[in-house]
């Protein structure tokens, strides 16, 4: 099982890991969300990881980046979003004023994110979680907003272990808390797109023009 960290439109990476994990039909990838904004080529990632889904199993958690981006499409105000990179989403789209830009394909896989992911030993959300509550009744905030800098959980009463995103680290390292592993390695800045096998701590990362990292 791989978790791969927020993505933010940066396609060449995604393509340089995927390219060295070579996924077979047995994997399972657990994408931990924020695949859209910031970069310049989500339409890309996104066509990638569908891409991979008929190959491989392909688990997609909803990042605040996607919220904001299914909330504009609802028909709330676009402002907080293009603010946070949704200008750069919208590009990749050839955005002209109609959203019919964004193809039905894509349109089911962002709403087809889930909030957590959870299998024997691990758990996977896009930012954090709160402790004492089972996964099913966790607050979206928590979930989707939480960033570690303004407080870690403990570790969760289900004894497992919890890979995130959310939180950049801006010298492109993973943050491993034990009980925690956070794999927002700051593509969309110039680091890291950071994938890892939750079993083995196998870890691919790739700059986001596309160069794997070997040191």
């Amino acid at each position: 099982m791989i978790a791969i960290g927020d993505i933010h439109g940066c396609s060449d990476a995604l393509q340089t890991l995927i390219k060295a994990i070579d996924p077979t039909p047995d994997d399972t990838l657990v994408v931990l969300g924020d695949v859209v904004d910031r970069g310049s080529a989500t339409r890309q990632a996104v066509d990638m990881l569908l891409e991979i889904a008929q190959q491989s199993q392909l688990i997609a958690l909803q990042g605040n980046h996607e919220e904001m981006m299914l909330r504009v499409l609802d028909g709330e105000s676009p402002q907080r979003w293009l603010q946070f990179g949704g200008i750069d989403t919208l590009d990749s789209y050839g955005f002209t004023g109609d959203f019919s830009a964004i193809p039905e394909s894509h349109h089911a896989f962002y709403h087809g994110m889930l909030d957590y992911y959870e299998t024997d030993g691990y758990f996977f959300t896009h930012a954090a979680y709160k402790h004492d509550l089972p996964l099913e009744y966790q607050p979206v905030e928590l979930l989707r907003w939480h960033s570690l800098r303004e407080g870690l959980p403990p570790a969760h009463e289900n004894g497992k272990i919890c890979f995130v995103g959310h939180t950049a680290h801006k010298e492109g390292e993973i943050m491993d808390f034990g009980h925690i592993v956070c794999l927002d390695t700051y593509c969309y800045g110039g680091r890291w797109l950071t994938a890892m096998d939750v079993r083995t701590r196998q870890t691919w990362q790739s700059d986001p023009a596309g160069q794997l990292r070997t040191d």
